[in-house]
């Protein structure tokens, strides 16, 4: 286990904001179906709740998620990439895991951790003031277990390249 993640930041990364603890609102469409609503509810305006349990089950999620390759997923606020998995095990592992818990559980390598941030009380939380999750550590190590609405942020359009002529 590595001693220097979580990477932890203040309180201030929290504070009130233009929309709750973020400036601005979630960016539609969101990816898998995700409700709006919860999203906006999860990410900006609540520092201790969750989506329900299993909700990620439900959504477009497994059906859509690339089980053979890495998927990366972004914040809905800022489009950053916050989280990208399975790093470092199956998709089946993943898969396992989260089901468990009830929520998309990341580990330390699975972090992107240029916005992710945690607070002393294991908040997870971009840098952004997108609530995410918590960390909630097991005998492997830290686990963060992640509101999908809080990563479900549309992938950033590749920049159509100009052909040269």
């Amino acid at each position: 286990m590595s001693s220097k993640y979580p990477l932890v930041c203040g309180e201030s990364v929290m504070s009130k904001k233009k929309n709750g603890s973020t400036e601005t609102a979630p960016i539609k469409p969101l990816r898998w179906g995700c409700d709006y609503e919860t999203c906006n509810r999860i990410c900006c305006f609540n520092r201790h709740y969750a989506e329900y349990s299993g909700y990620f089950m439900k959504t477009k999620w497994h059906k859509e998620v690339d089980k053979k390759n890495p998927t990366t997923y972004y914040d809905p606020i800022t489009l950053k990439p916050l989280f990208r998995a399975p790093i470092g095990r199956s998709f089946d592992d993943f898969l396992k895991e989260s089901i468990a818990h009830g929520w998309p559980s990341f580990r330390d390598e699975e972090v992107i951790w240029d916005d992710v941030r945690c607070l002393k009380n294991g908040e997870c939380v971009s840098l952004a003031g997108t609530h995410l999750g918590h960390n909630l550590p097991d005998k492997k190590g830290n686990r963060y277990c992640i509101n999908l609405v809080s990563v479900a942020g549309m992938p950033p359009k590749k920049e159509e390249k100009k052909e040269t002529k």
